[in-house]
């Protein structure tokens, strides 16, 4: 057995040991009412079964959300119908920055993140859009602004008042590991400042990132983002792209969108 499977047992483990597994499975599961999926779909997290599955099993226990180390997940208000109470992403507010153990998959009790999804490269959440393409400030050869960074800090939850004030990161002794997923996120989009924007791309948190999103050039002479198969719908380039040039399309993979039409 990998490293890696050994952990994400350990990590069950320890869910089930905080309670997180089981009670709520007595409680939800199988009497959760069968509720047709919304027309307009929102964009699940990781490893998320088909939706009128999806909305079956859900038992809007919320716990995948409370294990979400970057605070990606959020839980649907009484204007979504029959999906209020039920965990989904916005993308413009904060992508899902594929955990390397899926721990929002793991604390699922129900099974609508399917457990048998491993590899983050497998979760199927969506697929990349660019729809706004003639906004991109790429292709005029823009450079990354400070203050487009700054939009980021706001996303996060662990920052102080004084560093969400002044946009830069203080210096901690002891940081709880999401301070330091956090940090990571801000430090890597501070070394773009000044130059020319490819934040969707370089941003992006898949393993073979160049095989989901890289920069190609443009005929106006600058560069512009292209989708390739790769892409799972994570939503981190929407999240850091300051011009809002791209979206994501929840549960549509790229054969369909791109190949199909």
């Amino acid at each position: 057995m990998s490293n890696e499977q050994n952990n994400r047992r350990d990590f069950l483990k320890q869910l089930s040991a905080l309670g997180v597994l089981g009670g709520v499975i007595a409680a939800g599961v199988g009497g959760a009412s069968y509720l047709g999926a919304d027309q307009s779909l929102m964009l699940r997290p990781p490893a998320a079964v088909d939706e009128d599955e999806f909305l079956a099993l859900c038992v809007k226990c919320g716990q995948c959300l409370q294990v979400c180390p970057y605070d990606s997940i959020i839980l649907a208000d009484v204007q979504s119908g029959h999906s209020v109470g039920t965990p989904f992403i916005d993308p413009l507010r904060r992508g899902c920055y594929l955990c390397p153990l899926l721990p929002c998959v793991l604390a699922c009790p129900t099974g609508a993140l399917d457990h048998h999804v491993e590899d983050v490269k497998a979760v199927e959440m969506g697929i990349a859009i660019t729809p706004r393409m003639h906004a991109c400030i790429a292709i005029e050869n823009k450079s990354v602004t400070k203050e487009m960074v700054n939009r980021i800090y706001d996303h996060t939850k662990t920052l102080t008042d004084s560093e969400l004030q002044s946009y830069t990161l203080e210096v901690f002794a002891n940081k709880s590991d999401k301070r330091e997923l956090e940090e990571k996120v801000l430090q890597k989009l501070e070394t773009f400042v000044d130059k020319a924007c490819t934040l969707c791309a370089d941003m992006c948190p898949l393993p073979n990132a160049t095989d989901a999103i890289h920069m190609v050039a443009d005929e106006k002479g600058g560069q512009k983002p292209e989708i390739l198969s790769a892409c799972v719908g994570c939503g981190v380039c929407v999240e850091v792209c300051p011009t809002s040039v791209l979206a994501i399309k929840p549960r549509v993979t790229y054969d369909e969108y791109y190949e199909k039409g």
